[in-house]
């Protein structure tokens, strides 16, 4: 349903979400483990949350596969991975990418599905048809209730190119309507918006405002028009914002997550981590709301305590509390 045509509340992040997350990242393991409810479901005993990422490698260890698998231990859950490229890629930029078969990305997902399960799927870097496609599929192997998060990356932090052009609409035609979440930051959000209205332009989403979204921070708006693609949530993440507020919309209501900027930190990564702390969480069993509060915290934690000394670029951010 157009949310354009809904009356929707706006307010800030509730205190209630506002979780303390000390490092190093030993304390966060204890205190989100002791958070979630240990005695059933994915929290048994013996078996924590599974949470699956489906994303490309960094071979510079500061974003994809490994920023996920960094975030999910910061979260207390146990991490799996379904690889869809490899980058050759350090702080400074992106050498060479290769797409993996869709195949194997199928056959990654089954084994883990039938053995271990899946208790919540984040999605990264897909870059092609091919890739978006087998994820669809791949996701059909799960159990229909099972949550996905979406980070639809598209530029690296270095600027190169991650999803291809043509892909963008068979993201949105298979993907959009299966997510829970979606969680793109402005640019992402105008490209995705953007795309919609180029491929149906007599019935694009309206926004809030009943026009599309234009080049300005309309983080409300381009919240509306992706909802009306398919996802439960939209997240515009504020990083690339004037102010450092992320906007949630569920369908019925705005939120704003305000956070500090870290001029001074080190951002490679952030994306990746947000949306994987948000999966992770989801797993544990919040709300989507309370998700992307602990999501929007840590990430901007992970900013601030950033390794600036590593590498000559954008250094990796550092969810773990490394020092």
């Amino acid at each position: 349903m157009c949310a354009a045509r809904q009356e929707v509340a706006t307010r800030s992040c509730p205190d209630d979400i506002d979780r303390d997350t000390d490092h190093p990242a030993m304390h966060k393991l204890a205190e989100m483990a002791a958070s979630s409810n240990p005695g059933s479901g994915p929290g048994a005993v013996g078996r924590p949350p599974c949470v699956l990422a489906i994303a490309g490698s960094d071979s510079g260890g500061g974003a994809g596969i490994q920023a996920d698998l960094k975030a999910f231990a910061a979260c207390g859950v146990h991490g799996m991975t379904a690889i869809t490229a490899i980058t050759a890629q350090n702080t400074v930029g992106v050498s060479a990418v290769e797409a993996i078969s869709p195949e194997l990305i199928v056959a990654q997902v089954k084994a883990v599905a039938e053995d271990i399960g899946v208790d919540a799927v984040k999605i990264g870097m897909l870059g092609t048809v091919a890739t978006i496609e087998a994820v669809a599929a791949s996701l059909d192997l799960l159990a229909p209730a099972t949550p996905v998060v979406l980070d639809p990356v598209m530029v690296s932090e270095s600027g190169a190119e991650l999803l291809e052009t043509s892909a963008r609409g068979a993201l949105m035609r298979l993907l959009l309507p299966h997510v829970r979440v979606i969680t793109p930051n402005l640019p992402e959000a105008r490209a995705l918006a953007a795309a919609a209205s180029a491929a149906a332009p007599a019935t694009a989403p309206e926004t809030a405002s009943g026009t599309a979204p234009d080049d300005g921070d309309d983080a409300v708006a381009l919240a509306h028009a992706l909802h009306a693609l398919g996802p439960e949530v939209v997240v515009v993440t504020g990083g690339h914002r004037e102010q450092a507020v992320d906007v949630f919309f569920d369908g019925s209501q705005v939120v704003e997550l305000p956070g500090e900027r870290y001029p001074g930190g080190a951002a490679h990564g952030s994306g990746c981590t947000h949306s994987s702390v948000l999966a992770a969480r989801l797993a544990w069993g919040d709300t989507p709301l309370e998700a992307a509060g602990v999501a929007k915290r840590m990430a901007s934690e992970a900013v601030r305590d950033g390794l600036a000394g590593v590498g000559a670029g954008a250094g990796p951010v550092n969810v773990l509390g490394m020092t």
